[in-house]
């Protein structure tokens, strides 16, 4: 009911700037302003995940999308440092396939790479912020903020809740994490097994 309640006084609040930010990215970047894609959502179930676009569609001569550095624009940069490409997964909640709070939906892709202790981040709807986000975003690695999402999951609560959404403020005002170390968003997720090999390297 909180979800709903926020979500829904959150798209009617916020209307002028949904507007704005649609406009802008279909002048910049052209149609489709929305970016779908299928992510995992509660025990494993896909969805359709929507936000606004933030890069481009440019392909090489193989036909294949060029790497995210090279079709992120500046808009698109200003969005994700803000969080304002988010705010089309409102909708998403108020469908009940996420929630404010939770670990943030991960590609399809990415299930047969975790570990059992990983997978258990998908006992609880994903959110469109959760505890990984507050503490350090995509500047954490993937084990650091797979690990977090686990922690989610075991001390879930309402009071937690509203703390990681007052803490989500301040990051998102402040600016930071919003790539990974060396990558214009975030590094492909490796199977756990590779993960872990990597570690024990001296």
């Amino acid at each position: 009911m909180f979800d709903v309640v926020v979500a829904a006084t959150a798209l009617v609040v916020l209307w002028p700037v949904v507007a704005v930010v649609a406009v802008l990215v279909r002048l910049r970047l052209g149609s489709p302003v929305l970016f779908r894609q299928r992510r995992l959502g509660r025990m494993g179930r896909p969805f359709e995940l929507v936000k606004f676009r933030t890069m481009t569609d440019a392909r090489g001569p193989d036909g294949s999308l060029l790497p995210d550095a090279e079709r992120l624009t500046g808009l698109g940069r200003v969005l994700r440092r803000t969080s304002l490409d988010e705010l089309p997964e409102l909708v998403n909640v108020l469908r009940g396939e996420m929630s404010l709070v939770g670990p943030r939906p991960l590609p399809e892709r990415y299930l047969e790479r975790y570990s059992p202790e990983e997978r258990r981040r998908h006992l609880v709807r994903p959110g469109i912020t959760g505890w990984a986000q507050v503490q350090g975003r995509n500047a954490l690695d993937w084990n650091e903020r797979l690990a977090a999402d686990v922690w989610y999951v075991d001390n879930r609560s309402f009071r937690l809740d509203l703390k990681i959404l007052a803490r989500t403020v301040a990051v998102v005002l402040h600016g930071g994490g919003v790539s990974a170390p060396d990558h214009a968003t975030m590094a492909e997720l490796t199977p756990h097994e590779q993960r872990r090999a990597t570690r024990m390297e001296p």
